[in-house]
């Protein structure tokens, strides 16, 4: 029998590959039955993570990580051979919304290069694909630098991520994990291996296609079903009727779905339909659905700016509160409030950012957009302001310390009903969907 379908045991060998929402805390959680490596090319992340113990996605916890037994590292040479190798880096799309595997391929080859046929080991991916992209780009690729040969010195295998960040509850120690090997027995060691950290359990799906396949839709569902919200919010504004009563109202039927409108951002939600679509399309299929959800929320962050500022003259000055993808989170990947604020500048408006929880050199760099100090101890108003990330720092705040920042005579936005429409002083308005 091969060292990959051995039991599994305290001196299994893991790495995990990118250590950044997704692959550390699934690292720490292998680390605490494993001998387990956690590698990132970015070794200022290596280096935050072991000297400091700093986690600047805010998943893990100083404490945590000062306690944990995982090994960190900036090179793939610094790693042993080992008898699992996960995947966990990121799937974006390009500016046309292609599919950009750049990376995905180049862990691959960083894999490809790291592995020994005397382990035999099985190689995961997590990382958001298209069905038939582990074994058709990424498998041959391993098996090209490596020199080895998949399915006898090595073996692939698909777990798709699950983690949402900020969130909590769903964890990577409690949720379901999906998992698919390239035959039976590659799927039970999986099983075995993520059933060793999560109490969720795990579900065996019957191929690495299938598993591929049912991370793709999971967030294309999600997207398909806020774009509807979206829509019918951009509806009732026409009414001027309040979308949130409007939900309010229809939520006491049992089975009504419970989403809510909004920028539809971040790393998964707002790319992983896009891969979907790639995908039907090289098939010789038009995704209507897919890609007609796609268009209502990429169109939301103009439409949000342009009702907020209808009436105005172009050379208001404007507050927007919050940038990162959403509440109480610091990541700013794909983020729609930044395209709210490009939308202001070309309405020809003067805007101020501020966030207390994303990095500003990451805004700088991403977006070009330098965040400014406390707006509430400012002395000039703003002729707009738009609460479009509601933070806890936010919602901590009164009423009245968020709509004194608004001039006599502008607006206050506010994007999730933060702000009771009662409380609103008589000298602005209010606009919110």
């Amino acid at each position: 029998m091969s060292t990959a379908l051995a039991a599994l045991d305290r001196e299994t060998r893991v790495v995990v590959i990118g250590l950044g929402y997704v692959g550390l805390p699934l690292a720490v959680a292998l680390a605490r039955h494993f001998d387990t490596v956690g590698l990132d090319i970015d070794a200022t992340r290596i280096a935050e993570l072991t000297d400091t113990h700093y986690d600047r996605t805010g998943e893990i916890d100083a404490h945590t990580l000062a306690g944990s037994t995982l090994k960190l590292v900036a090179r793939a040479q610094d790693c042993a051979p080992a008898d699992v190798y996960i995947v966990t880096v990121p799937t974006p799309v390009d500016a046309d919304n292609v599919p950009d595997l750049r990376l995905v391929r180049a862990a691959s080859r960083m894999v490809g290069a790291m592995i020994a046929a005397e382990r035999a080991p099985i190689v995961v991916f997590e990382s958001t694909v298209y069905p038939g992209v582990t074994e058709d780009i990424c498998g041959p690729i391993i098996a090209e630098v490596s020199g080895l040969s998949r399915g006898r010195d090595f073996f692939l295998g698909y777990s798709p991520e699950r983690i949402n960040p900020g969130d909590r509850e769903h964890t990577v120690d409690r949720i379901t994990k999906v998992v698919a090997g390239e035959n039976p027995d590659v799927t039970a060691r999986l099983c075995a291996l993520y059933g060793a950290v999560t109490s969720g359990g795990c579900f065996a799906a019957t191929s690495i296609a299938v598993a591929e396949a049912a991370k793709v839709i999971e967030n294309a569902q999600r997207d398909i079903n806020i774009a509807f919200m979206n829509e019918i919010a951009r509806i009732f504004a026409r009414l001027d009727i309040s979308v949130w009563d409007v939900l309010a109202a229809a939520g006491t039927k049992w089975n009504f779905l419970k989403f809510q409108p909004g920028l539809v951002g971040g790393h998964c939600i707002g790319v992983d339909p896009y891969y979907l679509s790639h995908r039907a399309r090289e098939l010789g299929h038009e995704p209507a659905v897919i890609l007609a959800g796609r268009a209502i929320n990429d169109s939301m962050a103009e439409w949000v700016a342009d009702e907020l500022m209808t009436g105005f003259a172009p050379g208001r000055r404007v507050l927007v509160l919050g940038l990162t993808f959403k509440e109480d989170v610091p990541d700013l990947r794909n983020s729609k409030v930044a395209d709210v604020v490009t939308r202001l500048h070309a309405l020809g408006h003067a805007v101020d950012v501020h966030d207390p929880r994303a990095d500003a050199d990451e805004a700088r760099h991403e977006y070009g957009l330098t965040l400014c100090a406390d707006p509430f101890t400012a002395a000039e108003r703003y002729d707009a302001v738009l609460l479009a990330v509601p933070h806890a720092e936010y919602r901590a705040l009164t009423p009245e310390a968020l709509t004194d920042l608004v001039a006599d005579n502008g607006i206050f936005g506010d994007l999730k009903a933060v702000v009771p429409a009662s409380c609103i002083p008589a000298r602005i308005r209010r606009w919110g969907l």
